[in-house]
Protein backbone atom coordinates (compact mmCIF):
# COMPACT_ATOMS: atom_id res chain seq x y z
CA UNK A 1 0.00 0.00 0.00
CA UNK A 2 1.52 3.40 -0.77
CA UNK A 3 1.67 6.54 1.78
CA UNK A 4 -1.30 8.25 -0.44
CA UNK A 5 -3.37 4.89 -0.01
CA UNK A 6 -2.56 4.98 3.38
CA UNK A 7 -3.24 8.67 4.55
CA UNK A 8 -6.13 8.52 2.37
CA UNK A 9 -7.59 5.45 4.04
CA UNK A 10 -6.25 7.45 7.48
CA UNK A 11 -8.61 10.61 6.20
CA UNK A 12 -11.79 8.80 5.42
CA UNK A 13 -11.44 6.89 9.06
CA UNK A 14 -11.43 10.10 10.85
CA UNK A 15 -14.00 11.82 8.98
CA UNK A 16 -16.44 8.78 9.89
CA UNK A 17 -15.30 9.29 13.71
CA UNK A 18 -15.92 12.55 13.67
CA UNK A 19 -19.14 12.05 12.20
CA UNK A 20 -20.08 9.66 14.81
CA UNK A 21 -18.23 11.70 17.75
CA UNK A 22 -20.83 14.88 17.00
CA UNK A 23 -23.79 12.46 16.65
CA UNK A 24 -23.06 10.87 19.89
CA UNK A 25 -22.53 14.60 21.10
CA UNK A 26 -25.85 15.32 19.94
CA UNK A 27 -27.78 12.69 21.35
CA UNK A 28 -26.05 12.30 24.83
CA UNK A 29 -27.97 12.37 27.83
CA UNK A 30 -26.53 14.43 30.48
CA UNK A 31 -23.66 16.96 30.18
CA UNK A 32 -20.66 14.80 31.19
CA UNK A 33 -21.08 12.48 28.55
CA UNK A 34 -21.81 15.27 26.24
CA UNK A 35 -18.46 17.00 27.51
CA UNK A 36 -16.54 13.26 26.86
CA UNK A 37 -17.97 13.40 23.04
CA UNK A 38 -17.01 16.78 22.40
CA UNK A 39 -13.36 16.25 24.09
CA UNK A 40 -13.11 13.35 21.64
CA UNK A 41 -14.19 15.28 18.78
CA UNK A 42 -11.97 18.06 18.76
CA UNK A 43 -9.37 15.70 19.43
CA UNK A 44 -10.23 14.08 16.43
CA UNK A 45 -10.89 16.97 14.67
CA UNK A 46 -7.54 18.17 14.70
CA UNK A 47 -6.19 14.79 13.81
CA UNK A 48 -8.38 15.16 10.99
CA UNK A 49 -6.63 18.57 10.12
CA UNK A 50 -3.21 17.35 10.11
CA UNK A 51 -4.08 14.23 7.79
CA UNK A 52 -5.10 17.08 5.56
CA UNK A 53 -2.37 19.64 5.99
CA UNK A 54 0.09 16.41 5.00
CA UNK A 55 -2.09 15.52 2.30
CA UNK A 56 -2.26 18.93 0.86
CA UNK A 57 1.58 19.50 0.85
CA UNK A 58 2.19 16.70 -0.84
CA UNK A 59 -0.76 17.61 -3.56
CA UNK A 60 -2.92 14.24 -2.50
CA UNK A 61 -5.88 16.65 -1.61
CA UNK A 62 -5.88 19.46 -4.00
CA UNK A 63 -8.62 22.23 -3.54
CA UNK A 64 -9.43 25.13 -5.69
CA UNK A 65 -10.17 28.46 -4.38
CA UNK A 66 -13.58 29.86 -4.33
CA UNK A 67 -14.48 32.95 -5.90
CA UNK A 68 -15.04 35.98 -3.85
CA UNK A 69 -18.75 36.57 -6.26
CA UNK A 70 -19.78 32.72 -5.23
CA UNK A 71 -18.82 33.22 -1.50
CA UNK A 72 -20.60 36.25 -1.56
CA UNK A 73 -24.23 34.92 -3.68
CA UNK A 74 -23.94 32.16 -1.19
CA UNK A 75 -23.91 34.14 1.92
CA UNK A 76 -26.68 36.26 0.03
CA UNK A 77 -29.13 33.16 -0.33
CA UNK A 78 -28.33 31.85 3.28
CA UNK A 79 -29.43 35.52 4.94
CA UNK A 80 -32.07 36.29 2.91
CA UNK A 81 -33.97 33.24 4.22
CA UNK A 82 -33.69 33.94 8.14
Amino acid sequence: MQDKEIMENLLLNLKGECDLLMHGAVESSTPAVQNAFKSALNDTLAMQSEVYKKMAAEGWYPSESAEQKKIDAVKQKFSSGC
